[in-house]
């Protein structure tokens, strides 16, 4: 099954957002359905210790596949393979994101407290939101790096039969030599040699040239991807930390009654904040050149303007001086 194969049925946040600013309105339906399936498959796969065997791994295409790889091109095969991996525990990652947020929620909306309720259920959406740009982490390195190093492969298995070729000649002349010094049929090696040299001279130039173009493509995509992915789960991480600000932590002692929780419409907003800072953001310009490459030289024309940064600055430190001034005054 493909892995984009998943995406319909992904949660999305800003469609979240847009419903019910509630993370549970959107699974409680399907709650006791993931349950029940949960249950059976842990039954089911749960191995008995007094039958524990050892088994060899058994022959598969996909070792195949690498069994039959030409010797220039194995390595990467490899590399590839391992990338499909990680690719895939990006991916697992993400799904136990959703798991625990949709955890949280219901273990929230259980307890019969209204600002746990709130909390954990405002929490759970942006954990969500967490597992998402993971999965659209793993989404990027699977078509924009692991997907450009195949050429790399590919362009590296389609010189290795010149290689082969020029090597088998001259296999062939060194024996011949030995054999029959005089023999006329060297004169004809010789000159298939000279060819299959030319030949693997121009295929060994395009392996070069493509080697480095597309490692640099592939790992200037998969960094990119990177810092995207860091920069959003810091945001949605920031604004975490403000949810968390509205939960009474106070002690009580017993026989007292905590105040009323009164910070619904305040986590409501810092949901709102956290989409429009998602929306808002785009790559640091210093990345990027004129011709949309990548520019890692601080002297570039496009650098980072410091105004702008001043201004986005500001703007986080409002917002927090906002929430923190909303707080004291409802408390």
């Amino acid at each position: 099954m493909s892995r984009r194969s998943t995406e319909g049925s992904r949660f999305s946040l800003s469609a979240q957002w847009n419903r019910a600013l509630s993370f549970r309105s959107s699974h409680r339906s399907s709650a006791g359905t993931t349950n029940t399936t949960t249950s059976s498959a842990h039954s089911t796969n749960t191995p008995s210790s007094s039958t524990t065997t050892h088994h060899r791994k058994p022959f598969s295409f996909t070792s195949l596949r690498g069994a039959s790889q030409p010797p220039l091109s194995k390595r990467l095969y490899r590399l590839i393979k391992s990338a499909n991996g990680l690719i895939a525990a990006h991916e697992t990652a993400a799904r136990e994101r959703l798991s625990i947020a949709t955890q949280l929620s219901e273990w929230g909306e259980q307890t019969g407290d209204d600002a746990l309720s709130d909390v954990s259920d405002k929490v759970g959406v942006l954990l969500s939101e967490l597992g998402e740009q993971e999965e659209a982490y793993a989404g990027r390195l699977d078509g924009e790096s692991r997907a450009v190093l195949k050429v790399i492969r590919n362009t590296e298995k389609s010189v290795q039969p010149s290689r082969d070729g020029k090597r088998k000649i001259a296999e062939e002349m060194g024996k011949l030599r030995v054999r029959e010094p005089q023999s006329t049929r060297l004169v004809t090696l010789e000159q298939e040699l000279v060819r299959a040299e030319a030949e693997n001279l121009v295929a060994e130039a395009q392996l070069g040239n493509v080697t480095r173009q597309k490692l640099k493509e592939a790992y200037s995509a998969e960094f990119l991807a990177t810092i995207e992915r860091a920069e959003k789960q810091a945001i949605l991480a920031r604004h975490g930390l403000r949810l968390l600000q509205l939960l009474d932590d106070t002690p009580v002692v017993p026989g007292d009654v905590r105040p009323p929780y009164a910070h619904a419409s305040q986590s409501r907003q810092i949901l709102n904040d956290a989409e429009d800072d998602l929306r808002e953001w785009r790559l640091d310009a210093g990345f990027m050149g004129d011709d949309k490459t990548v520019v890692v030289d601080g002297t570039s024309p496009v650098a980072p303007k410091v105004e702008e940064k001043g201004k986005q600055k500001e703007k986080r430190d409002k917002k927090a001086e906002v929430g923190r001034e909303s707080i004291a005054n409802t408390g």
